[in-house]
């Protein structure tokens, strides 16, 4: 007789979508709430769960932030439809770039002219 067991890690996107202003980088972006965990399986059967962790990524940006555990599991039970980003810690990416549509040049944000032809920007 033989067993299957062991331990694995799983991210799973949780079923909220909300359309908001990114609080990085200023564009309109959908909020999309995830949940990641680690789990113990039997079979390929999962027996229990633990260390679990709700986080929001912008689909704008890919700005992350970690959400507290009761707010997660709310937006688990789909009794929340409004989150408020004020209240977020989100770590944005610290370089964002522009694309020049002229040549194709990838130009930081804070560039009005593209350095390689010049056109604005």
């Amino acid at each position: 007789m033989f067993f299957i067991l062991g331990i694995s890690q799983k991210e799973k996107k949780l079923d909220y979508d909300e359309l908001v202003v990114c609080k990085c980088c200023n564009k309109y972006g959908h909020i999309e709430v995830f949940l990641t965990y680690s789990y113990f399986f039997l079979f390929f059967i999962p027996i229990f769960k633990w260390n679990k962790k709700y986080y929001l990524r912008m689909s704008c940006c890919n700005a992350l932030a970690e959400i507290e555990d009761e707010l997660g599991r709310k937006i688990e039970r789909n009794e929340i439809s409004h989150i408020d980003l004020d209240k977020i810690n989100l770590h944005c990416n610290s370089t964002r770039e522009k694309i020049c549509s002229n040549c194709g040049y990838l130009a930081e944000e804070d560039f009005i002219y593209c350095p390689r032809c010049g056109e604005k920007l």
